[in-house]
């Protein structure tokens, strides 16, 4: 009964922010103009392999350190925002809490920005980073599946969900150093369906770019198994180098 009278309460009252919870607007929904305005959006200069945002202002866009000192296997990356503030709070809710109705939201964003970086005929697929199948049981859904749907919905490009699959569980990037990073993911993901991806010009979707470690291990993967080409775009960005 409890659950049922929240639910209720909740239905007469005016949308919140996704971020701050503050009651929005009359016809209003999503996040409120105070959190809009706070989010750190990634603009040039930047890394032009990863993206990762430079501090200065001052320089012109170029390889970070780490992009000069590792092998990249994806060609380009790029991301909308930095990991941090509102939108580590909005991604947090959305992946954490399973806030999943904050999808077509992301999607939104990422398609405006998509157009910013490259055009529609560049890509024949868009393939999302895969879970492992104990931890899509335990949150119950994909992040970078459902931005992958939504981008597709919005740009045209088909996506697949199965051409790319995680056998290995692997623990939280940031929380290791470079080697126990590189070791952990070698050999977790595995190409299904070969087919699907020889000769194709890919766009690998995921949330976050924390280290840039699963993203590089999916991308040698996609192009040991014949991709023409892989590039990489997330919603948020964080500001450590791998």
């Amino acid at each position: 009964m409890s659950l049922f009278l929240k639910a209720l309460f909740q239905f007469f009252l005016p949308p919140q922010c996704y971020c701050c919870e503050t009651f929005l607007p009359e016809g209003q929904e999503g996040i409120c103009t105070d959190c809009l305005s706070a989010i750190h959006w990634i603009e040039p200069p930047f890394c032009s392999r990863c993206g990762i945002p430079f501090l200065s202002r001052e320089e012109k866009s170029h390889l970070c350190g780490a992009c000069s000192k590792e092998e990249k296997y994806f060609t380009m990356g790029r991301a909308l925002g930095c990991y941090e503030g509102p939108l580590r709070k909005a991604v947090h809710r959305w992946k954490y809490e399973g806030k999943t109705h904050l999808s077509p939201l992301f999607g939104e964003w990422m398609a405006e920005r998509f157009f910013h970086y490259w055009e529609t005929n560049l890509f024949d697929l868009l393939i999302p980073v895969p879970l492992h199948p104990g931890r899509l049981r335990e949150r119950g859904f994909n992040q970078a599946l459902l931005l992958a749907r939504e981008l597709s919905r919005r740009t045209g490009l088909p996506y697949r969900k199965r051409v790319l699959e995680k056998k290995k569980p692997t623990l939280p990037q940031a929380s290791l150093s470079g080697r126990e990073r590189e070791t952990g993911v070698r050999g977790a993901f595995h190409l299904e369906e070969l087919e699907e991806i020889r000769d194709k010009v890919i766009l690998l979707i995921d949330d976050v770019y924390t280290t840039g470690t699963t993203v590089n291990e999916c991308s040698k993967v996609l192009m040991a198994g014949g991709a023409k080409r892989v590039d990489v775009f997330t919603l948020a960005h964080t500001l450590m180098n791998p």
